[in-house]
């Protein structure tokens, strides 16, 4: 999921602009030799390994696919995670992977607080869940109709009231609280 941004350059090479409320999907082109990705071995291995850390979730399980802005915002924080879903019968399980080895795994019934396992240097999950925790004390989340300015080396600073973020700095950015 990218969001659809218009935006005007200006002389030095930036863009200013905003992020229209209309969503976008498409597949980032891979070839090479980072295809397939390693990142399908990673998910089987998260499906049923113990994590480093195994905690007690605050959400039902979501299907992060199919939440269009809970996706933008979790891949503004999270650079290149990937997310799988899976529902059989009342059993819910979802699944976030990271190129640099993170993994997290969430299952439950229907909507009962899933048990999560993490591992890998980041905490998937618990950033997901940060995300969630702002729709829930905002009733939204601020990417959609936020200004823009694209830099001349193609960081993105997104800003909505008092919410500001870039994409494409090395380590993310922070969307939480």
């Amino acid at each position: 999921m990218r969001p659809i941004v218009t935006a005007d350059k200006e002389p030095d090479g930036s863009a200013r602009g905003r992020v229209e409320w209309d969503r976008a999907g498409f597949m980032v082109a891979r070839s090479g030799p980072d295809y397939p990705s390693d990142l399908a071995a990673l998910s089987d291995g998260a499906r049923d390994r113990e994590g480093e850390e195994v905690t007690t979730g605050r959400y039902p399980v979501v299907n992060v696919t199919e939440s269009r802005e809970l996706q933008a915002m979790l891949q503004l924080a999270v650079p290149g995670v990937t997310s799988y879903y899976d529902e059989s019968d009342r059993q819910r399980t979802a699944w976030l992977v990271h190129p640099d080895g993170s993994w997290a795994r969430a299952s439950a019934t229907w909507i009962d607080p899933p048990e999560v396992h993490q591992s890998g240097p980041q905490r998937l999950w618990t950033r997901l869940e940060r995300i969630r925790d702002r729709i829930n004390a905002e009733g939204g989340l601020p990417l959609y109709g936020s200004r823009v300015h694209i830099t001349p080396d193609g960081v993105v600073h997104f800003a909505r009231g008092a919410w500001r973020a870039s994409y494409g700095e090395p380590a993310g950015v922070d969307i939480g609280g």
